[in-house]
């Protein structure tokens, strides 16, 4: 289908391809000049930055600290995880400065995401028809919210979490955990982004079902296989313990009941516009 059917914009439908492409251009480079403002003030602030990527290492971490307070509340000891006393060293003499410059670009994306979506949404709605743009409404605001709900829960619940349980565990006595700064900011960093755009997958529901992709039948037929699909990619992004793949799959099978119920609200309109 030709663009200037999808549009009910009379200057889009002058626009040619390459029009759109130089358009496209510069709403990219608006995007990437915000990540990379965002990325350079990351570099300067890197104490409060490398305060807050090696929080989980500290058994002061809020979420360490809430965790005994539950347990003292309810009695149980258990949940209490403990002081924990991580030996972080760093081996090549490139090293804390690559680290730097990565954890930098990493924050960079993390606080840039909104405007970046919405340069990039900026570029696609005129693409759209006017009944389009208005049930589209408010995505920016939808995808940053799920984005940065994602990252906050990858940082302060999976992370934590998981580098407690991977700290206690060992294999013999006679074994020192000392860790390398790579492994603790690349699991951070993976953590934290991986949560945030599992968290879109109501958003990627809305599109797949405004499309006619996908239904609330076809989803709620291949449900367990979902589940699967879900544990699969949790085992994959996360550390090789159980706790961080339940952690992350519970959310995850949440939203994918809350994604059934968009499809189905979804599919109601199309058909009331259709008869």
């Amino acid at each position: 289908m030709a663009l200037d059917q999808l549009t009910d914009d009379p200057q889009e439908k002058d626009m040619g391809f390459l029009d759109h492409l130089e358009e496209l251009r510069w709403h990219l480079v608006r995007a990437a000049a915000s990540v990379f403002i965002f990325s350079i003030l990351a570099f300067l602030f890197k104490d409060v930055v490398f305060e807050l990527i090696l929080g989980p290492t500290n058994s002061e971490f809020w979420t360490y600290q809430q965790l005994c307070k539950l347990a003292e509340l309810i009695n149980s000891p258990a949940l209490c995880l403990g002081d924990m006393d991580m030996i972080i060293q760093n081996r090549t003499i490139t090293g804390q400065f690559v680290w730097h410059i990565k954890s930098s670009l990493v924050v960079g994306l993390v606080l840039g995401f909104p405007y970046t979506f919405w340069e990039i949404w900026r570029f696609v709605k005129p693409g759209l028809r006017n009944n389009e743009k208005s049930a589209s409404r408010g995505v920016v605001v939808v995808v940053t919210f799920l984005f940065l709900t994602g990252v906050l829960f990858g940082y302060y619940i999976v992370t934590p979490l998981s580098f407690n349980f991977l700290y206690n565990y060992e294999l013999s006595v006679k074994i020192d955990n000392i860790f390398d700064l790579s492994s603790i900011i690349g699991m951070v960093a993976t953590l934290a982004l991986a949560c945030g755009l599992m968290f879109q997958l109501p958003v990627l529901t809305y599109i797949l079902s405004k499309a006619e992709i996908i239904s609330p039948k076809l989803m709620k037929r291949y449900r367990r296989h979902s589940i699967v699909v879900i544990l699969i990619i949790s085992a994959i992004i996360t550390p090789p313990d159980v706790i961080s793949q339940v952690l992350i799959a519970l959310p995850l099978t949440f939203l994918y009941e809350v994604s059934i119920i968009i499809s189905r609200r979804v599919e109601k309109k199309i058909a009331k516009q259709r008869a």
